[in-house]
């Protein structure tokens, strides 16, 4: 919510400093009252509630978490799996277990506003007592773990995201294929091995590979470019296939790609 609204007054300066007249015409259309409504979108942005802890540095799921049992998931006895078909909701909801964790998802989404340490303690608290559960979780855990140097725990969980119907983890396989995790085993690939992140208007890249593999290669499309890239265990390569030059980061380091000129880190 904060985010949105930050962005709606953002691109409301931008449209009205350099669209006057779609300004006007989206003023007109929408009845909007830009000084009273931003008045009140900017009070909302400052009184915005983010439970967090100080001690452990970490966000609160919600409030009263911390007064739950915090037990991580090695204490579920493995014949109680998945606990949405074993537990009752009641339970459930008493327990600290959670299906798939909203402060990371969070975390994830907005990159920019953590460093690692902050993103590190928050996986450390949160990981433990999620029970993957839903197809949304593991690929997204696995991007975070990369990101704070955790590969062969990212390596696990991008195994469990790309497996979820081949193994039936969740025994539910019945009911359909979950569609979400098989897009977020890419993701885990590409924003979490890869580590690919658009930072300060530039594509970057922070690549890792997991012990098992010997390369890795993937294409993207970027502001109408086509890159490739190939990750193995002495180099990395960026290539740009298609498109005008473009400029990238690698491990912070800038680099100019030029079509049939990759650039070999």
């Amino acid at each position: 919510c904060v985010q949105c609204l930050r962005m709606t007054l953002n691109y409301l300066e931008i449209i009205a400093g350099e669209y006057p007249d779609e300004y006007a015409r989206v003023r007109r259309v929408t009845n909007l009252r830009q000084q009273e409504e931003a008045e009140r979108w900017r009070d909302i942005i400052n009184r915005m509630y983010l439970p967090e802890d100080k001690e452990l540095g970490i966000f609160v799921q919600n409030d009263g978490f911390l007064d739950k049992e915090l037990n991580s998931t090695d204490a579920i006895p493995p014949e109680e799996r998945p606990i949405n078909q074993h537990w009752s909701w009641d339970r459930i909801l008493r327990s600290c277990y959670i299906k798939q964790s909203d402060v990371l998802l969070g975390l994830y989404l907005y990159y920019t506003n953590f460093d690692k340490e902050f993103i590190r303690r928050n996986f450390d608290f949160y990981e433990p007592r999620t029970v993957h559960e839903s197809s949304l979780s593991p690929y997204l855990h696995s991007i975070l773990a990369s990101r704070v140097g955790y590969v062969d725990k990212a390596y696990n969980l991008f195994l469990h995201a790309i497996r979820l119907d081949l193994d039936d983890y969740n025994n539910e396989l019945e009911q359909g294929l979950h569609i979400t995790s098989m897009a977020g085993g890419w993701l885990a690939i590409v924003r979490g091995f890869a580590g690919m992140q658009v930072l300060e208007g530039l594509m970057s890249f922070s690549p890792t590979i997991p012990q098992k593999w010997n390369s890795y290669i993937f294409k993207i499309n970027f502001r109408g470019r086509t890159l490739q890239l190939c990750i193995n265990k002495r180099n990395i390569e960026v290539k740009l296939i298609k498109g005008q030059s473009l400029k990238i980061k690698v491990y912070e380091k800038e680099y100019i790609l030029e079509e049939n000129n990759p650039a070999i880190i």
